[in-house]
């Protein structure tokens, strides 16, 4: 096993553009709190919401310090509808595909999918993670210091291949990779030296992570992801409606934190959401607001989580969550029912 010497990560020069100073913040906001208002990153399980009890996560407290800071309960149900709404899509395309797939989680961050997924015996043949470099290298050092996150991925691997270093992990049924998402030929490749495999059935995942890209990148990271597989599903949660009042104050609060939202104009509406997928190589594409998801949760989970706290202010949690939505897209996999695919 190849692997640098266990010490806290030093900070990479790799990606200390200021420009992505406020995004890669935007990590740590996710895993602590995972607040609807923009945190970049796939399903990265709120360390505080885990700890109230609105989903069950033993491998997030490995990953991040529980902050005393109390989380407003509308931002933890909208959290909980996020994971719920992702976690329901995932699953449906492992089952289609009998987990003869593979998964990539774009922005990955401090996500737990993998460990949670081999505890449920459903991981697909691989599931890959990319991420910026620095946060890659946060994220190893972590699994580096806790047996409780390497052993999981050393049970699975049976060669002597196994690779743990500064910005990569590669094992027989988990990669992680330390990559930027607009740059695609690095990307692929990255990808491809961990054995992606483009004839494989491919679930994509971007959780808040396109948003902070150019409609222009964003459009050509969608469309590398059509033209690359065969078969394959896109998730992307993120906003929408962007275009009222309250989208207007959730755009200029990240910008007063240094994390402009350079994608926004693709967050219109549901249609545009939808629009830019079947765009750029997709062939079907379905889009919900996070407020339309929550109002279809099964009804004895929204009154166990709703017994968690108490919420005097309904009309709050409406406005975030119908500033919020998740949208999928499929192409090819006729003969797995992709298209039938729905939360």
């Amino acid at each position: 096993m190849a692997s640098r010497s266990l010490r806290e990560p030093p900070v990479s020069n790799a990606d200390s553009d200021t420009g992505d100073e406020g995004v890669r913040g935007t990590c740590d906001d996710a895993s602590l709190c995972k607040r609807c208002r923009g945190a970049r990153g796939p399903a990265r399980p709120s360390r505080f919401a885990v700890s109230v009890g609105y989903w069950h996560d033993p491998y997030i407290q490995h990953f991040v310090r529980l902050s005393k800071e109390r989380k407003a309960p509308e931002i933890n149900r909208g959290y909980f509808a996020r994971v719920h709404g992702v976690s329901q899509l995932l699953k449906a395309f492992l089952k289609k595909t009998e987990c003869n797939c593979q998964v990539i989680n774009l922005g990955a961050g401090m996500d737990t999918t993998f460990w949670k997924l081999k505890d449920e015996n459903l991981l697909p043949r691989k599931y890959f993670e990319v991420d910026f470099p620095m946060i890659v290298t946060r994220k190893l050092y972590n699994i580096k210091a806790k047996s409780s996150l390497l052993k999981p991925i050393q049970e699975l691997h049976s060669e002597e291949s196994f690779l743990l270093d500064g910005h990569v992990l590669d094992s027989n049924r988990f990669a992680i990779v330390g990559a930027d998402l607009r740059d695609l030929h690095s990307l692929e490749e990255k990808l491809k030296k961990c054995n992606m495999n483009a004839q494989f059935p491919t679930l994509l995942i971007a959780e808040c992570v396109l948003v902070y890209m150019t409609p222009e990148q964003s459009a050509s990271l969608i469309k590398w992801a059509a033209n690359t597989f065969e078969t394959a599903m896109f998730i992307n949660y993120e906003q929408v409606n962007m275009d009222d009042k309250f989208g207007q104050i959730m755009v200029e609060n990240l910008r007063r934190r240094q994390c402009d939202l350079a994608g926004v104009e693709t967050c219109k509406s549901l249609d545009s959401q939808k629009q830019r997928l079947l765009s750029n190589g997709w062939e079907k594409a379905s889009a919900v607001d996070m407020m339309e998801l929550y109002s279809n949760l099964p009804r004895a989970e929204v009154s166990r989580i709703e017994s968690l706290e108490f919420l005097d202010e309904m009309e709050l949690l409406e406005q975030l969550m119908q500033h919020y939505c998740l949208c999928w897209a499929t192409k090819g996999g006729n003969n797995l029912g992709l298209k039938d695919i729905t939360y």
